[in-house]
């Protein structure tokens, strides 16, 4: 506990820092709208407190880094994200290394019908130490105050299994064209296979109200093509089922996490 307070003050003195510079920086001019018909790209990083995914603990007290590359055309975009675990921890051993451990890309298409924003595509996660996993998925947006988004996810490689995603998110100018950004998300798990089981129940197929996510950040454009942006998240179990299966599978036991980052980004 001690050294996770340790990591949130260091992000959290890092992002004073950077907020500082940036909100002088942040008066200039910023990007305009983006043409459709032209390429784009983005660069990020990010460095947070601990990875969580889907409501579960793939790190433990250690920072990890995540770099994102993400190029875009005419509604089609192709990302590279991956995750850097500084201290990699492995449940029920007491080996830790600084390891690079999961690579993932996706490729996707959007395409905006009014008020309604439709997306689709495929994601493949290259993981260190664990089989492969690969998804397709689908998501609707709607344009208004929330933003409404329900989205699907469908593992197609080894462990069939359905991942519901509904969630809103807000984004509120405050100043100096500094905006603060809140958001939050619950998620449903429906397994299609035996090894994906309750704990209390192993002949069970898991299909539970899974995780709940709230977070709330700030974007601090810094001139033209860059930003910073700090945030705070907390993730959480829907149900006790939920939260028996996150702690049997988390390294720390526990089924609650808050953690929090800042990601340096770079759009043109």
């Amino acid at each position: 506990m001690k050294k996770n307070c340790r990591i949130l003050s260091c992000i959290a003195m890092a992002t004073i820092i950077f907020a500082s510079h940036a909100v002088v920086l942040a008066e200039e001019e910023t990007k305009p709208a983006a043409d459709a018909s032209k390429p784009t790209a983005a660069v990020d990083l990010g460095v947070f407190s601990q990875y969580i995914w889907r409501g579960l603990e793939l790190s433990y007290n250690s920072v990890v880094i995540q770099p994102s590359v993400t190029l875009g055309y005419e509604g089609f975009s192709f990302n590279v994200w991956g995750n850097m675990d500084t201290d990699r921890k492995i449940r029920g051993s007491d080996i830790s290394e600084a390891k690079y451990t999961e690579t993932d890309f996706t490729l996707s298409y959007a395409k905006t019908f009014g008020m309604v924003k439709l997306a689709g595509g495929y994601m493949y996660y290259a993981l260190d130490g664990m089989q492969d996993s690969q998804e397709v998925f689908a998501s609707a947006t709607l344009d208004l105050i929330l933003n409404p988004t329900l989205s699907i996810y469908r593992e197609v490689a080894h462990v069939p299994a359905w991942y519901f995603s509904f969630g809103i998110s807000h984004s509120q100018p405050i100043v100096n064209k500094i905006t603060l950004d809140l958001a939050a998300s619950a998620g449903y798990y429906y397994s299609d296979d035996s090894e994906f089981a309750e704990v209390n129940d192993p002949d069970s197929k898991y299909r539970e109200l899974h995780n709940g996510l709230v977070s709330a950040g700030l974007t601090i454009p810094v001139g033209e093509y860059f930003s910073v942006k700090p945030l705070l998240a907390y993730s959480f179990p829907l149900t006790g089922n939920a939260g028996d299966y996150i702690a049997a599978t988390s390294i720390s036991d526990h089924s609650s996490f808050f953690y929090g980052g800042i990601t340096l980004s770079m759009a043109f």
